[in-house]
């Protein structure tokens, strides 16, 4: 397959595509290896910044897609004002952003952040498929910890988490201060792990002390049977 033609199929299957596309996609579709695929993404790129043309790829979550020029922003917005991807409340967005930049999170830490109930938020998301679990904590209760998913960084319009904006930017989405909030959370999480480990303790310290009252009270029973056999006898 000629390189033209290899360019005018990978135009027509990212302009299809309303999701990015992996390399693997490319490869299993198109008779030709990986190296000529690059190239022929490239050299679509190129003749799209030349002629100044309304449409570029990008790399997008691991993968390929075909969008609007980020120069045309404010006309594609005018124009498809009401034709917008899932809006996510402050509270999600704020969630969001704490398990972005803190993750992998449990939820108890993410609480302890925001100083809020986050069950709610956290079923959205995941149901959403922003986030999902990946593994537990080794701490007490084993409970679960959170991180982003590929439909993340497809939401957010980025690589990998790398690409990831800067707080002051997810601040402005969610129309509040999460820096703040972030910055507050290695001090935080660190006071719920504290705390975790003074609820073990405690639990420990119980445990051994209602052994010491079993032990005890088995003495004493044992001694009030002996004073019974000695005055029988």
């Amino acid at each position: 397959m000629d390189k033209e033609r290899t360019k005018s199929i990978l135009e027509s299957l990212l302009f299809i595509n309303e999701r990015p596309l992996e390399m693997s996609e490319f490869l299993e579709t198109l008779e030709v290896n990986k190296k000529e695929i690059l190239l022929a993404l490239d050299e679509l790129s190129k003749e799209y910044r030349q002629r100044n043309s309304g449409i570029c790829i990008v790399n997008v979550a691991g993968g390929y897609q075909m969008c609007s020029s980020p120069e045309n922003e404010t006309w594609v917005k005018k124009m498809y004002q009401e034709r917008t991807k899932q809006k996510l409340s402050t509270a999600a967005l704020e969630t969001l952003a704490i398990t972005a930049y803190k993750q992998p999170i449990t939820r108890v830490e993410i609480e302890a952040i925001r100083g809020v109930n986050v069950d709610g938020v956290v079923r959205k998301l995941t149901d959403l498929g922003l986030i999902k679990i990946g593994g537990r904590k080794d701490v007490v209760g084993k409970p679960f910890l959170y991180i982003t998913t590929r439909k993340f960084l497809e939401y957010f319009g980025i690589n990998t988490l790398k690409d990831l904006p800067k707080l002051e930017e997810f601040a402005a989405l969610a129309d509040k201060d999460i820096n703040q909030t972030i910055e507050n959370a290695n001090r935080q999480v660190e006071g719920v792990e504290e705390k975790s480990e003074e609820v073990k303790g405690v639990g420990n310290q119980e445990k051994e002390n209602k052994e010491e009252d079993n032990i005890e009270g088995e003495v004493v029973n044992k001694e009030i049977e002996v004073g019974k056999n000695n005055k029988e006898i």
